[in-house]
């Protein structure tokens, strides 16, 4: 009789793990992307200016939007304001002078954003007919007035051109 009760919590046991992983395990994880493109435009967003004090002096991150276009080479970037929900201008880079490529060269620009602390991301850029890769961030403009600048941190080759 005590074997038989044994075995029995141990079918019980068993039987509840199974179930208990299979709902836990057969669970998906929604996907999050933070790019999207459409025809010559390519658009990424991440986190920005986790020390800027907002709401009453609360230090916040808040979103920053990239957005780059294949036609002019241009990278364009904002903010969004959190308290008001508007976009805080718009800082611009010219990609076609920053990766040194000749006039009416194909482009073929990849980006993505990726996490470098909490509350601040950075903005990878690689172009693949040069070979360059760059990393980009955003911050306040340095001269107090309201707004953003993209400022780039790093430019290397990933490959031979």
């Amino acid at each position: 009789m005590r074997d038989r009760g044994r075995w029995l919590w141990l079918a019980a046991g068993l039987l509840l793990g199974a179930l208990g992983a299979g709902l836990f395990l057969g669970q998906s994880r929604p996907v999050e992307a933070a790019n999207d493109r459409f025809e010559d435009y390519v658009m990424c967003t991440g986190t920005a200016f986790a020390n800027v004090p907002v709401r009453g002096g609360v230090a916040s991150p808040t979103d920053g939007v990239w957005i780059l276009d294949y036609r002019s080479g241009k990278l364009q970037a904002t903010v969004v304001d959190r308290s008001s929900g508007k976009l805080v201008g718009w800082a611009e880079m010219d990609l076609v002078g920053e990766f040194g490529i000749p006039p009416r060269q194909n482009v073929h620009f990849l980006m993505t954003t990726g996490n470098i602390s909490y509350g601040q991301s950075v903005l990878y850029v690689a172009e693949t007919s040069t070979g360059k890769f760059g990393v980009y961030s955003l911050g306040p403009k340095t001269d107090g007035s309201p707004g953003v600048v993209i400022r780039r941190h790093d430019m290397v080759m990933f490959r031979k051109s």
